[in-house]
């Protein structure tokens, strides 16, 4: 396999007549991360994929891959290999056939097709499927096969629109720590569309969080976790709790109110923009018996026992509260109808708009 190269997007806009699909996009990928472009169905992932493997062409801005201007370069010059949703996969061809046809595209001689094709075989695991043909194959070898065919041509970049999508949720799993492992021997670099945040979470060096055509952040999974930009990324990356309310100062002291007599402390040197929302996680907060605390007093309205954790929806005023607690034992927990009372520590708090 080739050196890994990066890719670099810079100020790049596409529009399909009135619609704005791509605003003025921006990223750097470095070599031999793997990357993900991550959000909801029609925020652009997609079409910034295409974009990079040359089916789809930019109105401004441009594309670098390795250092190369790529704008004038139609797919099959750009060095990068693509793995589509559906596979994509010759069915009247074998599966060394699939995996050879890129290969035999490019004029290669034989021998050497046979024994790329061989060794893009091995890397998957696929080897004694050779003669196969893909409906004789499961959907998670499917994806194996589509995979190999795309390394075979020794890409500089490996491009992966949603290839987990067609596959059941005990596959998905296999078949994303296989996808790792390969990308890891390979070193290549490689780009991740998808809409499933656990899918990105769990295999991707860096994440680009994407919203409306926008790039809304750009981070490790856990750093977009923990530190999101702003009220679509904390909500759009496992559970928050997004809570309106008004800041109070009272002798010296702030406070954020979400209800009468339900507010929460806030930190001396704490930046509270204007018309921020007070966000945390589940698992920040805690549930304490009511009047042990003078946290956020309010009712249990459900509960789910989760196993490891139990998961109260806390009424507080007009807001319910989501908060993930430990589960030790069946003592103790509290019954839907309690009065309780929401304990958040201040330094768990953001302070976020939109």
């Amino acid at each position: 396999m080739s050196k890994a190269v990066g890719v670099n997007i810079r100020g790049v806009n596409v529009s399909y007549g009135a619609n704005h699909v791509l605003k003025d996009v921006s990223l750097d990928i470095e070599p031999g991360e793997f990357f993900a472009f991550l959000g909801p169905s029609g925020c652009g992932k997609t079409t910034l994929l295409r974009l990079i493997a040359g089916f789809n062409h930019a109105d401004s801005g441009e594309v670098r891959i390795g250092g190369t201007d790529v704008a004038g370069l139609p797919p099959w010059k750009r060095d990068v290999g693509m793995v589509f949703q559906s596979y994509a996969l010759w069915p009247h061809m074998s599966v060394a056939r699939n995996v050879a046809f890129g290969l035999e595209e490019r004029r290669l001689p034989r021998a050497e097709i046979d024994k790329k094709v061989a060794a893009a075989l091995e890397l998957v695991g696929l080897s004694h499927l050779a003669q196969r043909r893909p409906s004789q194959l499961s959907g998670g070898q499917q994806q194996r096969v589509a995979v190999a065919r795309t390394v075979a041509i020794e890409p500089k970049v490996l491009l992966l629109d949603e290839p987990l999508s067609n596959l059941d949720a005990k596959m998905r799993v296999q078949v994303r720590r296989e996808l790792r492992d390969l990308q890891q021997r390979l070193g290549l670099t490689t780009i991740f569309v998808t809409h499933d945040q656990e899918e990105a979470n769990t295999i991707c060096d860096r994440i680009a969080v994407m919203n409306d055509g926008v790039v809304q952040q750009v981070g490790t999974p856990m750093e977009l976790y923990e530190r999101p930009a702003n009220l679509f990324v904390a909500n759009f990356l496992g559970t928050a709790n997004i809570l309106d309310g008004r800041l109070v100062d009272e002798g010296g002291r702030r406070w954020f109110e979400i209800a009468a007599g339900a507010r929460v402390s806030v930190l001396g040197d704490a930046a509270v923009p204007a018309g921020s929302k007070l966000v945390f996680r589940p698992q920040h907060a805690g549930v304490a018996a009511a009047g042990t605390t003078s946290d956020l007093p309010g009712t249990v309205s459900h509960r789910e026992f989760l196993g490891a954790t139990v998961r109260y929806a806390v009424r507080v005023g007009t807001a319910e509260i989501v908060v993930d607690a430990p589960f030790q034992n069946g003592d103790g927990l509290h019954a839907p109808g309690a009065p309780v009372a929401v304990t958040l520590p201040a330094q768990a708090i953001l302070w976020l708009s939109a």
